[in-house]
């Protein structure tokens, strides 16, 4: 027999809200190896992130990994911590505050209703206390939409399982959908486009573009992940929209982790390839992330930096991320307002509904 949670008592007419969940990655709760091997631990015990048998991962990730790269993961950390916390959640917490003035502002009938959270999927807050949150709160429909432009199901599909997840143990769920991907959408390829054009009006034009995405492992390809397919059409649209050639830009992935063949081009190699073959100045974009965190403040601006000036480079240039910027606000409301078609946005309570329910026999 199933176990429900406990679930606040349902209120005959009462409002009916409807709200946004963003959810991002996630991220430990301090730059310490204690923090980092919890964090570590949830993330890696993910079935869609590792792929390969139970057993041989958990003697690998226990005996191996917990024991070694959590100092050195809080270590990156905290090279790029702030006062705040980490950026991914401060950008993330960001995003979700201006979608819900933007969303309420733009004059919608009934659009002050809405309500936008945030999650993480690993860490805090987590979906599932987010949308605890969310019901407690008398929300009814709520639209998951999670800040990875590209679908893959180490990252998006694996929302999805959190949500589920927290299906399976509530006896009156909300109504809930789900967006896939929007890795082509012409506001979103357009922001990206903006932070290049603002970025070259201040500091001139690099000899290379290097548009860099996280890596998967080559599997994921082969068994069936558009996350390749999607990563390679958005740096496409983006080259177009600033009218690139091919000559003058590069796709590339970053992050590999393991010994398996991920994704390729790899980044900091094709970086290295580049100084040595004699390009001056590159400039690296990161058009999957969506808020700037580790893998762009640390990995991308420092670690790639260092090698590509190693290597003979004469200047790098990191483009920020959408994170806050105005316009990406708007695309991520646009994406909203695309998926929330269809369900009423207002607030209808029935003040007679509480007085004919107990009429019936209800309880009050």
């Amino acid at each position: 027999m199933a176990r429900f949670s406990p679930e606040p008592p349902y209120l005959h007419g009462s409002a009916h809200r409807t709200a946004i969940l963003l959810v991002n990655l996630g991220t430990p709760a301090a730059p310490t190896p204690a923090a980092l091997r919890t964090y570590l631990k949830q993330f890696l015990s993910d079935p869609r992130v590792v792929e390969i048998p139970r057993l041989v991962w958990w003697l690998i990730l226990n005996g191996i990994i917990l024991n070694v790269r959590p100092a050195k993961s809080a270590a990156k950390y905290a090279a790029v911590w702030t006062k705040d916390g980490s950026p991914l959640k401060v950008n993330t917490e960001a995003q979700a505050k201006l979608l819900q003035g933007w969303l309420g502002s733009s004059g919608m009938d009934g659009e002050q209703a809405l309500r936008v959270d945030w999650a993480m999927r690993y860490g805090q807050p987590s979906v599932e206390a987010a949308l605890d949150r969310l019901k407690a709160e008398g929300v009814e429909r709520t639209l998951i939409l999670p800040l990875y432009p590209q679908f893959a199901a180490s990252t998006t599909a694996s929302v999805f399982d959190a949500v589920a997840d927290w299906l399976k143990r509530i006896r009156y769920p909300m109504e809930l959908r789900l967006v896939r991907n929007y890795h082509d959408d012409p506001a979103y390829i357009a922001a990206l486009a903006a932070t290049v054009r603002e970025h070259w009006a201040a500091h001139g034009r690099p000899d290379q573009l290097v548009m860099s995405f996280h890596g998967l492992p080559k599997y994921t390809l082969t068994k069936g992940d558009p996350y390749f397919c999607q990563c390679q059409k958005t740096g496409r649209l983006l080259a177009e929209a600033l009218n690139l050639p091919p000559s003058e830009y590069r796709i590339t992935f970053q992050s590999r982790f393991g010994k398996a063949e991920w994704l390729q081009p790899y980044t900091q190699p094709t970086l290295e390839t580049l100084a040595r073959e004699g390009t001056q100045r590159v400039d690296v974009i990161c058009p999957g992330f969506v808020a700037d965190c580790l893998e762009t403040l640390e990995e991308i601006a420092m670690e790639c930096k260092t090698a590509f000036l190693d290597n003979g480079g004469r200047e790098f240039h990191y483009i920020p991320c959408l994170n806050q910027r105005p316009d990406w606000i708007a695309a991520l409301g646009g994406i909203a307002r695309q998926h929330l078609a269809g369900w009423p946005l207002a607030e209808h309570r029935d003040p007679t509904a509480a007085a004919r329910a107990k009429a019936l026999g209800a309880p009050s």
